[in-house]
């Protein structure tokens, strides 16, 4: 009997059956079997040109698809089921990442079963490929202790899909009834209704495609009143449930309140639409439940008393009140862009001053990585150069003190950035900023390409969401120079940026410390940390995914740090995409074991501090690396991410430590030791061969000499043989 059976089913929608079908095929799972439920001759005749494994159940043209999911479950041999839509998608490796998470559940088995495993999901429309889901969050804070609803109604909040959970086979056919509905929200929340027991898996492992209305058979208006029903044949099942009862009410009156602003319905249909979705709110109202406060309780007041005619009142007054407000914002931009052009302009006409840098970072977070650590060797090698920084306002109080800086916008700000000779970020400048001939731009990245970048991106929709590459490519040609840690990193760059700037092969300034850093340093990064003597500090910094809303930790870390042991301390830092960013000084968030260092700055510290780091595909591998101590690679989801991000090498292969795929794996090589064992040590010196090429500690010499000195190739400092380098100590040297 094999784990999962993915139940594909309905029509070849827009011929989308085909990519979804070719994806299964690539990531064949010997645990799992794929049942075609095919309506119509085009669905058919794709699924028979398949693999032979795959069982095809033809259907009729027309047939729903409540019955399309029956049939295919009638002829499934799975433990568990997993419905997925002919016109959706599956992320690489997703049915293993179900069938192993399934496997465990069985294993796991209580007096009540797990009947549902939910599991996040992107979307993908006609606009946009693999938008990342809300889910994330909420799937993480239910953690992967299975548990009733009724523990964990906030769950009813997920997207009501059928896709982005799997069902017990046997649950399905108790139940099958009472989910044999072409409403597949109304099915998808009675399955959470009806489970026993429910299980969260904090991955993607669906891809639910938004086909274009337009190219939709029109929805007569009177659908619209299916809304009030579903929720009237779900809202009985919460009968003294009060926690349960309480969310699926929100819900309700959320959907009817959006749907009623946002379709234009004919007014006989909106006002039966008012009526029925008013005595279904005021029906089904919780006791003692409360409005939301603000206009959203307006409306729900309104929505409770019927007053349809006072309702439509409140929308047209909203709709003026944008459109002023819209029209005044408008003419506020016109009016100050044409004051900054002219402002910008006429200093652009004044010379530039030699002694004058401007340095940024990471969107103007702050003095960091390899911009930071060119302006203070700038500052020891020619002090005459005066630096300023450029920090949005909220950053700019965290700023060391002294340090000059301006905000963008203001005046200040485009006078500086006209007026400089140096132009230095790790990131790129604005548009608006212009390269004028007598400047000088210093592009510094900010860490080794694993993840396919610039215009290679464009064959990754998911990762290249909104990107104007024709805007990139002019951001590009202002480069004068581009740093690079190593020679793949400058193949990439060149590839991934093709302009006429001059590669500077001179590793990352950022890195220079892993060298110059003794003892004391190592012990005063572990103190500022909390970090006992003799205690084991694991960094795990994971890298963010595209097809993810926010930060969901994708391990369980308080199980974790118990598996570890008590002289084990996590360090845990979130990318910083996913919050504002923070600089000294700092206090750590401390949860037991459990060290939350996500802005905590410089990253450089965390590095020195640690014992060892556990990443995914983020670029702190490649600087972790200089520093030789051990790596471990959690890649639970690498097929995911080298699908929809799109990689320049195989990380599975070319890996600098142990590489684990699940928790437990991970767990399993630390308490073996394997984490610092001859095989690790092996491949991570492969790997600092490869990636920390030009690392030797003198880096931001040599860009300051080049740059900002004139100085020739041949005058600056020669990169030292990796042999000859000696990086920090490591912890248990540092502290003896």
């Amino acid at each position: 009997m094999p784990q999962l059976s993915v139940i594909v089913h309905g029509p070849n929608a827009q011929g989308h059956l085909t990519a979804l079908l070719d994806s299964l095929a690539a990531h064949p799972l010997p645990d799992a079997e794929v049942i075609v439920a095919a309506v119509g001759d085009w669905a058919r005749e794709t699924a028979e040109g398949h693999t032979p494994e795959t069982i095809v159940v033809p259907l009729p043209d027309g047939t729903g698809d409540a019955a399309a999911r029956a049939a295919g479950a009638a002829r499934a041999s799975g433990r568990w089921l997993h419905f997925v839509h002919a016109k959706d998608g599956l992320p690489a490796g997703a049915p293993r990442l179900i069938a192993e998470r399934t496997a465990e559940l069985d294993t796991t088995d209580g007096p009540d079963p797990v009947d549902v495993l939910l599991f996040d999901h992107v979307t993908t429309t006609w606009q946009a490929a693999a938008r990342p889901s809300p889910d994330g969050r909420r799937l993480a804070a239910a953690g992967r202790a299975a548990r009733p609803l009724d523990e964990a109604a906030d769950l009813l909040r997920l997207a009501p899909l059928l896709g982005n959970r799997a069902l017990r086979a046997a649950f399905w056919h108790a139940h099958e009834e009472l989910l044999a509905t072409d409403d597949e929200p109304r099915a998808a929340h009675a399955a959470l209704l009806h489970a026993a027991r429910i299980a969260c898996l904090n991955q993607t492992a669906y891809d639910h495609r938004v086909l274009r209305p337009e190219s939709l058979p029109p929805r007569a208006p009177e659908d619209r009143l299916a809304l009030v029903d579903r929720y009237e044949s779900l809202l009985p099942l919460t009968r003294d449930r009060r926690a349960v009862h309480a969310v699926l009410y929100d819900l309700m009156v959320r959907d009817l309140v959006t749907t009623f602003a946002r379709e234009d319905l004919p007014e006989d249909v909106a006002r039966e639409f008012f009526r029925r979705a008013s005595l279904a709110a005021v029906r089904w109202r919780p006791e003692g439940h409360r409005r939301p406060p603000g206009l959203d309780g307006v409306r729900h007041a309104l929505l409770e008393e019927d007053a349809y005619t006072r309702y439509r009142a409140l929308q047209a007054a909203n709709r003026a009140r944008r459109a002023a407000r819209t029209a005044v914002r408008a003419r506020k931009r016109r009016l100050g862009a044409k004051v900054r052009d002219h402002r910008y302009r006429r200093a652009l006409n004044r010379p530039a001053d030699p002694d004058l840098a401007v340095f940024t970072a990471y969107w103007n977070r702050g003095v960091a990585c390899n911009p930071a650590a060119i302006a203070a060797k700038l500052a020891e090698l020619a002090p005459r150069v005066h630096p300023v920084w450029v920090v949005t306002r909220r950053n700019a109080a965290l700023l060391p003190p002294g340090t000059d800086h301006v905000v963008p916008g203001t005046r200040r700000y485009w006078e500086t950035l006209a007026t400089a000779k140096y132009l230095t970020n790790n990131v790129n400048f604005p548009n608006t900023v212009v390269k004028r001939p007598d400047a000088v731009h210093l592009q510094t990245h900010h860490g080794t390409p694993l993840k396919r970048m610039g215009l290679d991106q464009r064959d990754h929709p998911a990762a290249a969401q909104g990107m104007d590459f024709a805007a990139l490519l002019a951001r590009v040609d202002k480069w004068d120079y581009s740093l690079s840690a190593n020679s793949h990193t400058t193949r990439m760059w060149e590839r991934a940026y093709p302009s006429r700037y001059t590669s500077l092969d001179y590793g990352y300034p950022r890195n220079d410390v892993y060298y110059t850093a003794g003892a004391a340093d190592v012990r005063a990064a572990r103190e500022r940390l909390g970090i006992a003597p003799g205690q084991t500090a694991v960094l795990y910094a994971p890298t963010h995914r595209d097809y993810e809303a926010g930060f969901t930790p994708r391990l369980d870390l308080a199980a974790l740090a118990d598996r570890l042991g008590e002289h084990t301390v996590l360090l845990v830092r979130a990318h910083y995409f996913y919050g504002g960013a923070a600089s000294p000084p700092y206090s750590p968030r401390r949860c037991g074991r459990i060290v939350d260092v996500s802005a905590y700055d410089p990253v450089e510290e965390l590095c020195l501090a640690a014992d060892a780091l556990v990443t995914d595909y983020s670029s702190i591998m490649f600087d972790y690396a200089n520093l030789d101590r051990p790596i471990v690679i959690h890649a639970d989801d690498w097929e995911t991410y080298r699908t929809t991000r799109g990689v320049y090498f195989d990380l599975m292969a070319d890996h600098p430590g142990q590489v684990a795929r699940t928790q437990e794996e991970l767990a399993e090589i630390f308490r073996s030791g394997a984490w610092r064992d001859a095989n690790a040590a092996k491949a991570r010196a492969a790997f600092r061969r490869r990636f920390c090429e030009y690392d030797d500690g003198r880096a931001a010499e040599r860009v300051v000499r080049r740059v900002f000195l004139g100085e020739p190739e041949e005058a600056l400092p020669p990169i030292l043989p990796i042999e000859d380098r000696t990086p920090a100590p490591p912890p248990e040297e540092a502290t003896a």
